[in-house]
């Protein structure tokens, strides 16, 4: 059994002092800096920083401003509500959701395992909708979609890879919230919910995959923007923890040299300084390999903020399709993304909470699908057995 020595772990951390000085020194000298850039950036107007980036020729300067820049003070839209307490905080939440339905979706998978004589994979798209009406509706279903071996890709060093399934995630997420956006356009229909991403609409990582992958993300994400603009379809992307760093970029594009490292978190996490405060609104332009490729002409379609919604936390950041922002809309969908957070735990909006246990395939769900195929295979007259380590573990359990 491990056991841990406290006095060979006081000698190791005593060995690395200096190293924790160092870097404690750079945080501080990091912050001078961030103060410095943005006394600089705040004496601009949107107007002025759009110039100045024209100016100094940045095709993707991380950020543009919007006009709600110069209504902000000191990149803060202050939360005009304030509660005494939490059931105070939770009427006011139900008063803005009431009526107005909200929809999520979240997916889960099964990635192919050599511990399996047949490749196969698993993907559930599960979604969750909130019609907020008295005494309660709302619809909880999912949608499950089996790979065979032809749909996993070739093999890689006698494996088949994981890439086809996260794919098919993604992909699966994005239109089944597209299909929800249609069923809801239907005259009949009545009010559109509020349909939540739970991610980023900004998939930096697509530039680091091979093009031919790459491009289902792409279209993916392209028409799910499409497709809320054509119908009117409110949809909003959460980030819970962003390493982004555009807002970051676009200071240091229109106010450095010297330029800061921060991410757009740390920059923002003092100056938003009370429960449901956030940052203006930014249109993304951000500088990345997709970007520089000229395969993200969909970033500018964008708009994002940052928002406080838990104090122990950086804030979290929003993404809505550009229409919302440019038709006035964007501080509604801020309120009913901050009651969802308050109807929800720890700054988390409620709905996306309930896609996620709705669609979350666990490893009791995975043992479960393997010997259901077991079962088919056997009923089909089909070649499967599971590998000896696979046998020996479930005989453990």
């Amino acid at each position: 059994m491990g056991m841990l020595s406290r006095n060979k772990v006081i000698d190791a951390l005593e060995d690395k002092r200096a190293k924790f000085e160092e870097y404690q020194a750079a945080q501080r000298s990091e912050f001078d800096l961030r103060q410095q850039l943005l006394e600089r950036f705040l004496q601009m107007s949107a107007a002025e920083i759009s110039a100045r980036v024209a100016e100094r020729g940045q095709a993707w300067p991380g950020a543009l401003p919007t006009p709600e820049l110069d209504e902000a003070t000191a990149l803060c839209v202050s939360c005009t509500e304030r509660w005494q307490h939490h059931q105070e905080a939770r009427a006011w939440a139900l008063t803005v959701l009431q009526g107005r339905p909200v929809a999520a979706v979240d997916g889960s998978q099964i990635p192919p395992s050599k511990e399996l004589s047949t490749p196969l994979g698993a993907v559930q798209i599960g979604w969750y909708i909130n019609y907020h009406v008295p005494g309660g509706r709302y619809e909880k279903d999912v949608r499950f979609e089996v790979l065979a071996p032809q749909e996993l890709g070739e093999e890689e060093g006698g494996e088949f890879p994981d890439w086809r399934v996260n794919q098919q995630r993604f992909v699966g997420e994005c239109k089944q919230l597209m299909a929800l956006m249609e069923r809801f356009a239907a005259p009949d229909a009545g009010e559109a919910p509020l349909c939540f991403f739970d991610g980023s609409f900004i998939i930096s990582f697509a530039g680091q995959i091979r093009p031919n992958r790459a491009e289902a993300y792409l279209d993916a994400v392209r028409t799910l923007l499409d497709t809320s603009a054509r119908l009117a379809v409110p949809l909003a992307g959460f980030v819970d923890s962003s390493g982004s760093r555009d807002v970051v970029m676009l200071i240091n594009t229109v106010a450095g040299p010297p330029y800061m490292s921060l991410t757009d978190g740390a920059l923002f996490a003092p100056l938003l300084p009370n429960w449901g405060d956030r940052t203006p609104f930014f249109i993304c332009a951000r500088n990345d390999l997709l970007s520089q490729q000229g395969n993200a002409e969909f970033y500018q379609n964008v708009a994002f903020c940052y928002i406080r919604l838990a104090a122990e936390r950086p804030p979290a950041r929003i993404e809505l399709p550009r229409w919302l922002a440019e038709a006035g809309l964007a501080g509604a969908i801020v309120d009913r993304v901050r009651a969802e957070c308050i109807v929800g735990a720890g700054g988390y909006p409620y709905a996306i909470e309930t896609a996620d246990a709705v669609a979350v395939l666990k490893q009791a769900d995975r043992d479960h699908f393997y010997a259901l195929f077991q079962q088919f295979a056997e009923q089909q007259g089909l070649q499967f057995h599971f590998s000896r380590k696979q046998l020996s573990k479930q005989a453990r359990r």
